[in-house]
């Protein structure tokens, strides 16, 4: 089975990519079941239906989030009725949503995907360790389900290499989020997991992380904010990874995805 991940979707630009590209990247490639990190998608902070929807349209099965899961209001309330869009796992009691999530592919394979907020640097949630554990108690891989992808939504890469290394064998993927900048160590882990530290934002690389320049730049020199930060809004660059994996769940191949935008394209060299 092939399966795609695409980072963190910034803003318009960022829609615009995914829309523009990822319909032909399932097609080129076979991509039997596709993730996308929606969390920055409407205006740079959180998601809304609409936009749900639209990035479900593009090709994406499951959309995760982040820290801004709940930026946007209304995704307080239709994230109870969205099966396929995922928080972090590690929230607190009685927040809206799901952490984890079962789904099927056209195939009829079993995927179950995971979001989890790390707490280095972050807000300080319930254990990413102990709440992914749980889950997969629920759920193993090759019993329950075919496959498992977590979205590791944190700031230092120690803490994502630490849970990768935590999970090795025992998931297909986990890929980290929340930087916006693609790491150059995908790989695969000893007892077969994929890995990448982060798999970069889908957005318009000439900005800071996907915002407009100016703003960022002013709150550099003078600490002092003079305008909301606003996404930049030039061609967006997709970016992601993609993973093939075996009759147990456990990758075989994975490669980098940048296509679009100013960066260098990076594509899987795969039949």
């Amino acid at each position: 089975m092939r399966m795609l991940f695409v980072g963190d979707v910034v803003g318009r630009a960022g829609r615009k990519g995914v829309q523009k590209h990822l319909p032909d990247l399932v097609e080129r490639f076979r991509f039997e079941f596709v993730v996308v990190n929606g969390e920055n998608s409407a205006g740079g902070f959180g998601i809304t239906e609409s936009i749900h929807n639209d990035l479900c349209d593009a090709g994406a099965d499951v959309v995760t989030l982040g820290n801004h899961s709940f930026d946007q209001r209304e995704a307080l309330v239709f994230i109870t009725r969205t099966s396929n869009l995922i928080r972090p796992i590690n929230y607190p009691e009685g927040t809206p949503g799901s952490g984890a999530g079962l789904f099927e592919t056209k195939s009829g394979k079993r995927v179950l995907v995971i979001n989890v907020l790390g707490r280095l640097f972050m807000q300080p949630l319930d254990d990413p360790f102990a709440a992914v554990d749980k889950a997969l108690a629920d759920c193993p891989l090759g019993d329950a389900c075919d496959a498992v992808l977590v979205d590791m939504h944190a700031e230092a890469t120690s803490e994502k290499m630490g849970i990768a290394h935590h999970l090795d064998g025992r998931v297909s993927v986990v890929v980290g989020t929340h930087t916006h900048v693609p790491t150059a160590d995908h790989q695969i882990l000893a007892g077969g997991t994929a890995y990448q530290s982060d798999a970069g934002m889908t957005g318009d690389y000439d900005s800071v992380i996907g915002m407009d320049k100016e703003e960022p730049v002013n709150r550099f020199l003078t600490a002092l904010p003079r305008a909301r930060f606003e996404p930049a809004s030039g061609d967006a660059t997709l970016c992601g990874l993609a993973v093939e994996l075996n009759a147990h769940g456990l990758a075989e191949r994975v490669a980098p995805v940048r296509v679009g935008g100013r960066l260098s394209d990076a594509l899987p060299d795969w039949d």
